[in-house]
């Protein structure tokens, strides 16, 4: 039995950004401060390319001004299937790990309030729209003689130092949960040439997260452990809010702009987690409660759109981030994660384009979009976290005058650096008592790739 004694730090007071827990950053960032990657299924077909044309509930989450688009009183339900396949490579290794997933991707309904007399305002719309994304994620990463470090301060059970050497058999990261969120949006038609709209945006993130390596210990015949990191695994509860304003113009018959912007969203999250210690008797288990403030980055999207007729219209929209994710400081950790992302990450930017062609009952839709890393190039960091992400979208669609159908397929690939290693780790025996703590000194990293392909199925009713 070995045993290691140090006096542990807590992940408030020692968080180290680069490995200590890289989870809060991925989090903070395809999490908390992301675009929504589901909805309709029209609104999946085009990529979510819709800022000029509206008349889509989801397509509130890109302009709110949506919502005015609309003539007719509309329901719509969304059921997802989720496939994702992640491949983690080191070195001349690789590990790839697919999960499969059907939940209700989206519900939503919009009342039209025709208006009467000489007013220019033609339409009073009021929609309400929720969106729910699967955030389940398992990485596995494979082993690699190359990852090793040595622990001077293990004893043997007669209490004698020896200095052993850990040797990586691989490295696990798992994230399940779910993102939602639930628009209340007003709208209106003004003269048939501009449509205006805002609303409040309520958000959700669950989350449950593990971190564990296996690693052997040539001081104990090449014996495996897994280990756990210390703080995991760990639940996170999270509501969050914003707001939206947007406007569409018809310049033409053809030609359609558009605007929106979304404020910071306002986050408040709940964390449980446990922590290893020790005193005289041996190792146990503190448990914490925690919470968080923190602000996702302000957005603005621009719009442009071509209808060339009642069969055929295009549309293009770039969304930029204006602010830099912000945690509320409350010790030295917030400090640390708020001086990272001053100094690494960069305005998030997203552009997508997307068509639908009409033939009498018939749709058929596509759409392409493409984001940029966040976070600045480093030598050793290429994609860092979080990594570019294409996003490629077709579909098609039968409208039965009252009711109407639609399904889309997207495949959204994501390639990223995976950050692991640095940080306490500690070993449970078959008991459940922890067998040994130890550090890990070092960071090591895999290339990541992520990807996701999702069928979507609307049904919707209009009235």
């Amino acid at each position: 039995m070995f045993k290691k004694s140090l006096t542990i730090l807590s992940i408030a007071s020692a968080f180290y950004l680069q490995a200590q827990d890289v989870s809060i950053i991925r989090n903070s960032v395809d999490v908390y401060s992301a675009n929504p990657l589901t909805g309709s299924a029209k609104f999946n077909a085009m990529a979510g390319s819709m800022g000029a044309l509206g008349g889509d509930l989801s397509a509130i989450n890109t302009n709110p001004a949506s919502v005015g688009v609309f003539i007719t009183g509309n329901i719509s339900g969304t059921l997802a299937v989720n496939n994702s396949k992640t491949t983690s490579s080191f070195s001349n290794a690789a590990n790839s790990y697919k999960l499969n997933n059907a939940d209700i991707g989206q519900l939503g309904g919009v009342a039209v309030f025709e208006t009467s007399g000489n007013t220019p305002w033609k339409f009073v719309n009021f929609g309400v729209n929720y969106t729910n994304q699967n955030l389940e994620e398992y990485i596995e990463t494979p082993a690699n003689s190359s990852y090793k470090f040595q622990d001077s301060n293990l004893v043997d059970t007669n209490g004698n130092p020896v200095t052993g050497t850990f040797t990586s058999l691989g490295h696990a990261y798992d994230r399940t949960g779910n993102l939602t969120n639930m628009n209340i949006a007003f709208g209106g038609n003004y003269d048939n040439k501009f449509y205006v709209g805002g609303s409040l945006n309520f958000k959700g993130a669950t989350i449950e997260q593990y971190d564990s390596s296996r690693l052997s210990l040539d001081v104990d015949n090449n014996n495996s452990y897994v280990l756990n990191k210390q703080g995991t695994p760990y639940t996170e509860d999270s509501n969050g809010f914003s707001v939206s304003a947007g406007i569409i113009g018809k310049i033409n018959n053809n030609i359609r702009l558009g605007a929106s912007i979304e404020s910071p969203t306002w986050w408040t999250q709940y964390r449980t987690y446990s922590e290893v210690n020790e005193d005289n008797l041996g190792y146990y288990f503190d448990y914490y409660d925690e919470d968080r403030k923190f602000t996702s980055p302000m957005k603005a999207t621009l719009s442009g759109a071509f209808v060339m007729n009642k069969n055929f219209a295009f549309n293009v929209d770039y969304s930029l981030g204006l602010t830099k994710p912000k945690y509320k400081v409350q010790g030295p950790a917030e400090t640390q994660l708020n001086d990272f992302f001053q100094s690494e990450y960069k305005n998030l930017s997203e552009l997508r384009v997307g068509g639908e062609y009409r033939y009498n009952n018939f749709r058929l839709r596509g759409g392409y979009g493409i984001s940029n890393s966040p976070f600045e190039k480093r030598a050793n960091f290429d994609d860092l976290y979080v990594g570019k992400r294409e996003t490629l979208g077709v579909g098609f669609g039968f409208d039965f005058k009252s009711f109407y159908i639609d399904a889309a397929y997207n495949k959204i690939t994501t390639n990223s650096t995976n950050v692991y290693g640095d940080g306490n780790y500690y070993s449970l025996a078959n008991n459940g008592d922890v067998e040994f703590f130890t550090n890990n000194p070092n960071t090591f990293t895999s290339k990541l790739e992520d990807v996701k392909n999702n069928v979507t199925l609307t049904l919707g009713w209009k009235f």
